[in-house]
């Protein structure tokens, strides 16, 4: 095959440009790459535009690579490569692949592009999928361009022997790629200082060899930018995380700072409202009351000038708190009463309420079934009294609820507004939450039988799915994913389709199966913004945000907690870190548990070099102070930690212990009892 013919096939993947093509700029950005950019090797042969929709997107593709006479060498796709439910794209073409091409794929992730790219080969076609923006379809393929020949012509057949004539740097040069800076310092001898790192865990502060000679680094310290690359194998994996470890305060500012603002959206003034945050000032629609009512059960009256009420007086009406038959209520006059109920309407005419205390009845209806005369004795009545006016409580126009108010079961808001006529309001929405536990290890809590050796029960998923719906959280399962690259990436894109955060537990140590994060950042194109802090427990817990496509195609951004595989552990970092995220994607401010001093009811060890986030249970002594008490041994794998605990105590490191009446803030996980 000659170079300079290498022939090009387009495939615009959009259900938006399928009906109107004049949409879609994809096209005149990629076809302005491959002329300008690709040195006269390409020939762009044919574009396509189909809709986001798998069997017309393989049939186009297997049109081009089994049945086309052109010799197709290249398949492009640009669009469908996101996270909505109509993005196809990845799982049409990955179905139809003979081969994959990871290479490719890296170098668009190394391009540290938000994108989600797949590539591989076909019956000698390489096939590439790009996204559906023009801005990253074009920095993707750029990103690629260069080793693309060397690609199509080794997928093609071409004689390795003569295709690597020249050995790999010309291969390099040809492409443009230099591996100066690969190997360069590989050993960190840096201006000459020198410093070789002995470090054997063992405590030593003098790096002595112990024999064992010099210590051979392919990375130098920190130049690892992503996570483990698991096509490596074991054998090259990084031997220290490339994580910076950061303070618990400055993860939580990390979580604050990429934790998506929360959505607007219309509720309707039910139980549902139960736990949601007002999005903006709601205002009365009507009076309340909306009628000048009676606030005692008595007889309405005309108070006389002097307020000298004394007398036998006829009770000529009845007004009552449920609505009238529509008849229309006499005029009261003076020297006439009405007896009326709380909260009914006063009777035109009517200025005051007598109590009914305050009466005496003389004389009944001639059946003995209504009042006729009642005899009254009262000086200094003045108007309105007993009365409540129209707009006491509330005036129409008047804000009864503000922004940012939480809707509580307790507090009287749902009342409040329904009160006032209130039917919808505008909220934040409440984030869906997916619950994923990862490890071949791994079984169902509930599976029937004993374990094989190795296998261990899934507490986490029950656990954390537990804790999320018990802080209102809507959760949905989802499931057990195996330490395979592939399966972890597929359940992941299936996720974050599905909710808006997932939390993960497992497999974020340094580990050869420890996946999470190379998945996250390498397959999903995530970004991780810590991937260690230095507390206990909870050291490996990671955070990330993906970018993926909305079923509306806007690009939205998805929250991934990775926590630690231990119980404790595991839960412990989401009440720390998770729960906040939850709370500032549905508008609840301040964000996380509440933070309350509690006493040690005794002495605490501490550990040495981070600060400990201790299980406790903190209870209202007889002096009324809350004094916290440990739950016991606080491995984090020791599940039994979490048994009773309602806080967790911040205990700072120390060499010394914490004494018993100390005074440390506490988190508070749950409700406290009272102390015997």
């Amino acid at each position: 095959m000659a170079e300079g013919s290498l022939k090009v096939a387009l495939l615009i993947v959009s259900t938006t440009a399928a009906k109107d093509p004049s949409s879609d700029s994809s096209q005149l950005a990629l076809s302005d790459v491959l002329e300008k950019q690709g040195g006269g090797k390409w020939q762009l042969i044919d574009t396509k535009i189909v809709p986001d929709v798998v069997i017309q997107i393989q049939r186009q593709i297997m049109l081009w690579s089994d049945v086309a006479a052109e010799g197709i060498n290249l398949i492009v796709t640009t669009g469908g490569t996101g996270f909505a439910t109509s993005d196809n794209t990845p799982e049409a073409v990955s179905a139809l692949l003979h081969k994959q091409a990871p290479g490719l794929v890296h170098g668009m992730l190394e391009a540290s592009l938000r994108v989600t790219p797949f590539a591989g080969v076909r019956n000698g076609t390489v096939i590439v999928t790009l996204p559906g923006s023009p801005k990253g379809a074009k920095e993707n393929l750029e990103a690629i361009l260069k080793m693309l020949p060397h690609a199509c012509q080794q997928a093609a057949g071409m004689d390795s022997r003569t295709l690597h004539a020249g050995g790999v740097k010309k291969l390099e040069a040809d492409a443009g790629i230099t591996s100066d800076t690969t190997h360069t310092k590989s050993h960190s001898h840096q201006d000459h200082g020198h410093h070789h790192g002995h470090g054997h865990g063992h405590g030593h502060t003098h790096g002595h060899g112990h024999g064992h000679g010099d210590l051979v680094r392919h990375t130098p310290p920190n130049a690892n930018p992503i996570s483990n690359d698991p096509s490596l194998g074991p054998s090259r994996r990084s031997r220290e995380s490339p994580y910076p470890m950061l303070s618990v305060d400055d993860a939580l500012h990390k979580v604050r700072e990429n934790t998506p603002a929360p959505e607007v959206i219309t509720s309707k003034v039910d139980t549902s409202l139960i736990g949601r945050v007002l999005a903006e000032d709601v205002s009365a629609r009507e009076n309340v009351p909306g009628f000048r009512a009676s606030i005692v059960d008595g007889y309405a009256v005309v108070a006389p000038k002097d307020g000298k009420l004394n007398g036998v007086f006829p009770v000529v009406s009845i007004s009552h708190a449920s609505p009238g038959d529509g008849k229309e209520i006499k005029e009261l006059k003076e020297g006439e009463i009405a007896r009326i109920t709380t909260g009914a309407p006063l009777p035109p005419g009517a200025t005051s309420v007598i109590m009914v205390e305050d009466t005496v009845l003389k004389t009944m209806t001639e059946d003995g079934k209504e009042e006729k005369e009642v005899e009254i004795a009262a000086d200094g009545v003045q108007e309105e009294e007993n009365v409540r006016a129209i707009g006491s409580d509330i005036k129409a126009e008047d804000v009864v609820l503000s922004k940012g108010e939480l809707v509580s079961a307790v507090g009287g808001e749902i009342g409040l507004l329904a009160a006032v006529g209130v039917a919808e309001v505008k909220t934040y929405r409440k984030p869906v939450v997916g619950v994923l536990s990862t490890g071949d290890e791994i079984v169902q809590h509930d599976r029937a039988g004993g374990l094989r050796l190795g296998e261990v029960r899934d507490t986490n998923r029950i656990t954390l799915m537990c804790a999320a719906r018990e802080q209102g959280f809507e959760v949905v399962d989802l499931g057990i994913a195996a330490d395979k690259p592939g399966t972890l990436e597929q359940t992941l894109r299936d996720a974050l389709r599905r909710v808006d955060l997932v939390i993960t537990s497992g497999g974020v140590s340094m580990g050869e199966l420890d996946l999470l994060k190379p998945t996250i950042e390498r397959s999903l194109g995530g970004t991780i913004h810590f991937g260690r802090v230095a507390m206990k427990p909870g050291k490996p817990t990671t955070f990330a945000t993906v970018s993926v496509k909305n079923d509306a195609g806007e690009r939205v951004s998805k929250v991934i907690f990775s926590l630690p595989g231990n119980p404790a552990s595991a839960l412990v970092t989401f009440h720390l870190f998770v729960l906040p995220s939850l709370h500032q994607m549905s508008g609840i401010s301040p964000p996380g548990l509440a933070k309350v001093p509690v006493l040690l009811s005794h002495d605490f060890s501490l550990d040495k070099s981070r600060p400990e986030y201790h299980r406790a249970i903190a209870v209202v002594d007889a002096t009324g102070h809350l004094v916290a008490t440990s739950t016991g041994g606080q491995r984090s794998s020791k599940i039994g930690s979490l048994r009773g605990a309602n806080c967790l105590l911040c205990l700072p490191s120390g060499k010394e212990p914490l004494r018993k009446g100390a005074k440390v803030d506490a988190l508070l996980m749950g409700g406290v009892r009272v102390g015997i």
